[in-house]
């Protein structure tokens, strides 16, 4: 049986014999640091006007784009979307 564990930054390792392995990471997985930079970057907006389209402190964009953290859950998704069709996504979340 094959144990896992999440660690904070979003890796997933594996246990064995009291030891963390990392596992290689999934094809789709979350967007790598350089890719939200340049998600960010073709849309024209710093990292403040980017984290306030979002709805997230600036930290957090700083945060992935340094690759400190890894968007999750949601901001994944919507970053997935964002890629595909931005301006849509932020005619979208201005109605809002």
């Amino acid at each position: 049986m094959q144990r896992l564990r999440l660690k904070a930054d979003g890796r997933i390792v594996e246990l064995r014999d009291g030891q963390e392995f990392p596992l290689a990471p999934a094809a789709g997985a979350a967007p790598d640091p350089l890719e939200v930079r340049d998600l960010r970057r073709r849309a024209h907006l710093t990292q403040q006007e980017f984290a306030a389209k979002l709805g997230v402190p600036v930290e957090t964009i700083r945060n992935w784009e340094q690759g400190k953290r890894m968007p999750r859950g949601p901001a994944r998704a919507l970053l997935t979307v964002i890629a595909h069709a931005p301006d849509t996504v932020f005619a979208a979340l201005a109605k809002t």
